[in-house]
């Protein structure tokens, strides 16, 4: 299966639609088993985009999130938010046409402060352990 072109008319939906044309497919032996083109201005939902969209609906047809088995191919890619969901997600292979633009900055405004009260810490360090505990 030619998954480069499948890719390549995705994105022109994409950009028909306003989208920024970016396109996902997640192949199992061989076949596509969920494809998916960038919705975040359709659905003013910043996770929409195409591998999370595609991601999701692999998880639902195998009934798994667990993935690795699977390898996703992708027009651009991934950023960093969707990198991380691709790991945790556990696929096997990424493929990516694209890299993204050099002169693309990224929103960097958000700064991330741990809290450091070591009460609040150790009670919810001992809520992680517990958990992981009784799961074992």
């Amino acid at each position: 299966m030619d998954y480069w072109n499948e890719l390549i008319e995705l994105t022109k939906k994409a950009a028909k639609k306003g989208e920024v044309p970016v396109a996902a497919l997640i192949v199992k032996d061989g076949k596509i088993i969920a494809k998916s083109y960038n919705l975040r201005e359709k659905k003013q939902n910043i996770l929409g985009h195409a591998e999370i969209i595609a991601i999701n609906k692999a998880s639902k047809k195998l009934r798994t999130w667990k993935l690795s088995d699977c390898e996703l191919y992708v027009s651009l890619k991934p950023c960093k938010m969707c990198e991380e969901i691709i790991k945790q997600s556990r696929l096997k292979s990424v493929f990516y046409l694209l890299e993204k633009p050099e002169n693309k900055k990224e929103y960097r405004k958000t700064t991330f402060n741990q809290d450091e009260s070591p009460v609040w810490q150790a009670k919810y360090k001992t809520i992680m352990a517990n958990f992981f505990k009784n799961l074992r």
